[in-house]
């Protein structure tokens, strides 16, 4: 479909894990862990799209895969209307992968050179960084601390700067891998409104995983429920949970991701 952006095709993921040791009494035992499993989606352009499900249902991995971080073991996907493995660099160009994760910045640099970094390892040249890192700055509310420390900032401000680093070469898609955790309530709906006032409201596609079921209800347009690393189910968030069957099978997402942040 022409307006779809993100589209897989029982896309999988495997890791080999040897347990034992190293003698002819214990040799290496090989065991394969499927992390994924088979996954389709399609995501449509200009859409908020949920993953949802529980620490360890894959939702990481499958986000990996999508931003070409990992290779896939078998199926097939394209980004932006480019094969995740043959069209790699045509992929990467048109994502942005915003993460928790802080230990992807540099503490002892402040923010403004931490983007400087990476807008060079973006291929962005001194002279456009210099005139779209005050904008970037300036979008997501940290103009006044860009000459702090990274390692001084808040944990909401050190996620806003992930958001800064995403924004830097003005992607088509974006790809967030819990980008509320560990915020509170206040920094959670300043991230909210970011995403619907500033990424969705302006034709950027978004791919949101959590495990939160409030917050997939209140900022996505749809969501995929993820469950041992299979798609169990998609579609809209009261459709899913108004279904008792799947409720009752997804007891243990709904349980613990209906209390608020």
């Amino acid at each position: 479909m022409e307006n779809t952006v993100i589209q897989t095709n029982k896309l999988t993921k495997q890791f080999i894990k040897w347990r034992g040791l190293s003698s002819p009494r214990h040799p290496f035992e090989k065991k394969i862990f499927t992390a994924v499993r088979d996954v389709n989606i399609e995501v449509r352009r200009g859409e908020i799209f949920g993953l949802l499900g529980p620490n360890g249902a894959g939702k990481t991995t499958l986000t990996k895969m999508m931003c070409t971080l990992i290779l896939p073991s078998s199926g097939s996907a394209t980004i932006a209307g480019y094969d995740l493995v043959r069209q790699q660099e045509k992929v990467k160009a048109s994502i942005a992968l915003v993460s928790s994760e802080e230990r992807s910045f540099y503490w002892r640099l402040t923010g403004r050179q931490n983007l400087e970094f990476f807008a060079a390892l973006r291929g962005i040249s001194r002279e456009k960084a210099a005139r779209r890192i005050p904008e970037v700055l300036d979008q997501v509310g940290i103009t006044e601390a860009a000459n702090r420390r990274f390692q001084e900032y808040s944990t909401g401000m050190k996620q806003r700067l992930g958001l800064a680093r995403g924004l830097l070469a003005d992607p088509e898609i974006f790809f967030m891998d819990e980008p509320t955790k560990g915020l509170d309530p206040l920094a959670t709906k300043h991230i909210h409104d970011f995403i619907r006032e500033n990424l969705a409201a302006r034709g950027k596609t978004v791919f949101l995983a959590t495990h939160h079921l409030a917050e997939a209800e209140h900022v996505c347009d749809r969501v995929g429920i993820m469950y041992d690393g299979e798609m169990k189910a998609h579609g809209q968030v009261d459709e899913l949970v108004g279904d008792f069957t799947l409720a009752d099978y997804f007891h243990d997402i709904i349980s613990e991701s209906t209390v608020e942040h």
